[in-house]
C-alpha cells in the first residue's frame, strides 16, 4: 500500500491542509484496516506527518480510498490506542507528541549506523519482500504454507501429553531419525544419538562456540561470511579472523598462515553456496582443508543451511571426514519457515551429549511443538517437491536478474552455483549506496557488514529472489549514476 502525500502538513489549526492520497493498493494477507494503520505509523515514524498534523475527516479518507468509513474509523481509533494519534471532539483527528517515558536531552537523532546489529534489525522492519534485495529469506510466497498447515495439523492430531511437559533436551526422537534418513543421502552418517535439535542454526552455533571458544580466542570465519556470526563470537570474547574466500573455497595460503599464527579451536565454514557468494567447495580444496585441520588440531564447523538448493552434487566436509573433525550444522529456516526455528547440529556421539547438557543448562530444550511440525513435513513426502520447486522458481530467476545488475554496471563475483544470492561490486562504497537506499525504503546489504574487520567494500549480497523490482532497478541505476 501507498498513500501519496501531494501537500504538505503543517501543525496549526483545525483549518489546516489535509493530505490527499492515492487509493489504497492490495497487500496480500492484510485488511484494509491493517493497511491504513501500517502506512500513517510508518509516516509519523518517519515525521512525513508532523505532531499536531490534522489528518483527513473519516467521509474524506473512505471517499478518497474507496473503502468504507467505518474501515477509517477503526484504523484511526486502533492508532489513538497506540499512542500515535490523539482524538479532538469536534475537529478531528491529530497527529499525536510522542514523548519518551524518561525526559532526556534534546539532541538531534543521529543517522543509523549501518553495523552488524542494523542490518539484523532492519530485516525485521515491516517492509515488503520486494523492498528488501538484501535479505536472507525468500519472499513468502514462494514458500508453501499448505505444507506447513499439513505438518501443524498432524502434528496437533497425535498424543498430546507430551506437548504439556518440556520434551527431550536432545530433540524430538521421531524427527533426529528422520535427519538420519535425509543426511544419509549426502553421505553422512549420523545416528539420531549424534544429532542435536536446536532453534535454527543460530543457536547452534552459539552452543559450539560456548563449548570451545574462551575469551582472547580467535575463531576462523569465512571473509566474507555470515554477518551476524561475527557478532555472537564477539559478544562471547573471541576474535573472529577472516580467511579470504575465493570462488571454489578459502585461500589455502592465508588458511595455513592464520592456523599457525593464531592456534584457533574452530573454523567456522560454508562449504556449499556459500553467503554471500553462492559459490560452493571444490574438491581438492576441500581434501587440502580437512588435511590442515588435521595438522593444526583445529576442529571444523560446517555450516549448511543451504543444503537443500544444491542443484548439483556438491562436496561436503561432513560427508569425506565422517564427523570425526567436522561438526556439522543445518536448519529448515530458508525452506519451510523462518519462525518455526528448527535447526540441528550432527557430531561423534560424544560431543552431541555435551552440547545437549550445555542446552539443557541454557534453555532446557526447544519446543517440541516445532519439531513435530518438521518430522511431518518431512516424513509425509511432500518436502522433497517443494524444495524442487523452489531450485526451479530460484534458477529461473537468476540470470535475468544477474544480467540486468550488470547492465547496471555491478560487476559478479562469480556465477553462483545455486541458491539465493549473488555477490557483487558496485565499484564504489557499498556502505554510502545502502544509506541513500535506507532513507528510500530499500533494504541493500553493503559488504563491510560480511567481513569480520569491518572495513569500507564496494561489495554488496544481493537476494535474487527480491531484486527485480523496477523501482529497485531505477534507484540503482541512478545511485551508480550519481
Amino acid at each position: 500500500m501507498t498513500l501519496h502525500e501531494s501537500t504538505e502538513i503543517h501543525p496549526a489549526s483545525p483549518r489546516a491542509k489535509t493530505t490527499h492520497w492515492a487509493s489504497l493498493t492490495g497487500e496480500s494477507g492484510m485488511t484494509l484496516v491493517e493497511r491504513l494503520c501500517n502506512e500513517l505509523r510508518h509516516r509519523i515514524d518517519q515525521r512525513l506527518l508532523r505532531p499536531g498534523s490534522r489528518l483527513p475527516s473519516i467521509r474524506q479518507c473512505a471517499d478518497r480510498h474507496g473503502v468504507s468509513r467505518f474501515t477509517v474509523v477503526e484504523a484511526y481509533e486502533r492508532l489513538v490506542a497506540q499512542g500515535y494519534l490523539e482524538s479532538r471532539r469536534g475537529s478531528g483527528f491529530y497527529v499525536r507528541e510522542r514523548r519518551p517515558l524518561i525526559a532526556s536531552p534534546m539532541v538531534a537523532a543521529p543517522p543509523p549506523t549501518l553495523d552488524v546489529v542494523w542490518l539484523a534489525r532492519a530485516m525485521f522492519q515491516e517492509l515488503p519482500p520486494e523492498r528488501m534485495p538484501g535479505s536472507g529469506l525468500l519472499p513468502p510466497d514462494w514458500l508453501d504454507s499448505a505444507l506447513l498447515g499439513r505438518g501443524l495439523r498432524a502434528a496437533i492430531r497425535g498424543e498430546s501429553a507430551p506437548l504439556l511437559s518440556y520434551g527431550e533436551p536432545q530433540g524430538y526422537a521421531p524427527l533426529r531419525s528422520q535427519l538420519q534418513v535425509k543426511l544419509a543421502e549426502i553421505e553422512i552418517a549420523a545416528a539420531p544419538e549424534q544429532i542435536v535439535l536446536t532453534a535454527g542454526v543460530t543457536q547452534a552455533l552459539d552452543l559450539i562456540a560456548r563449548q570451545f571458544l574462551r575469551p582472547g580466542d580467535a575463531v576462523l570465519v569465512d571473509d566474507p561470511g555470515w554477518f551476524l556470526m561475527f557478532g555472537m563470537f564477539a559478544a562471547l570474547g573471541a576474535r573472529p579472523i577472516g580467511v579470504p574466500r575465493q570462488s571454489d573455497g578459502p585461500d589455502l595460503v592465508v588458511l595455513e598462515q592464520l592456523l599457525q599464527e593464531h592456534r584457533p579451536p574452530l573454523y567456522v565454514t560454508t562449504s556449499v553456496l556459500h553467503n554471500p557468494t553462492g559459490t560452493s567447495l571444490a574438491s581438492a580444496k576441500a581434501f587440502q582443508v580437512l588435511r590442515l585441520a588435521e595438522q593444526y588440531g583445529v576442529l571444523l564447523v560446517e555450516d549448511d543451511i543451504y543444503a537443500d538448493f544444491c542443484e548439483t552434487p556438491a562436496v561436503r566436509l561432513a560427508a569425506l571426514d565422517q564427523l570425526r573433525r567436522v561438526i556439522y550444522v543445518g536448519s529448515f529456516s530458508k525452506t519451510v519457515a523462518a519462525n518455526l526455528r528448527v535447526g540441528f547440529i550432527a557430531g561423534e556421539r560424544e560431543l552431541a551429549r555435551t552440547l545437549a547438557d550445555r542446552k539443557l543448562l541454557a534453555a532446557l530444550t526447544t519446543p517440541e511443538l516445532s519439531e513435530r511440525v518438521m518430522h511431518h513435513v518431512l516424513a509425509d513426502g511432500h518436502y522433497r517437491k517443494h524444495v524442487e520447486r523452489l531450485r526451479g522458481r530460484l534458477a529461473a530467476r537468476r540470470e535475468p536478474v544477474l544480467s540486468r545488475l550488470e547492465q547496471l554496471g555491478l560487476r559478479v563475483f562469480a556465477d553462483p552455483q545455486g541458491g539465493m544470492f549473488a555477490w557483487l561490486d558496485a565499484g564504489r562504497d557499498s556502505h554510502d549506496l545502502a544509506a541513500r537506499a535506507y532513507e528510500q525504503r530499500w533494504l541493500l546489504a553493503p559488504g563491510s557488514l560480511f567481513s569480520p574487520g569491518q572495513l569500507p567494500s564496494s561489495w554488496l549480497r544481493f537476494n535474487l529472489a527480491s531484486s527485480s523490482h523496477p523501482d529497485l532497478l531505477r534507484f540503482l541505476e541512478q545511485a551508480l549514476a550519481a
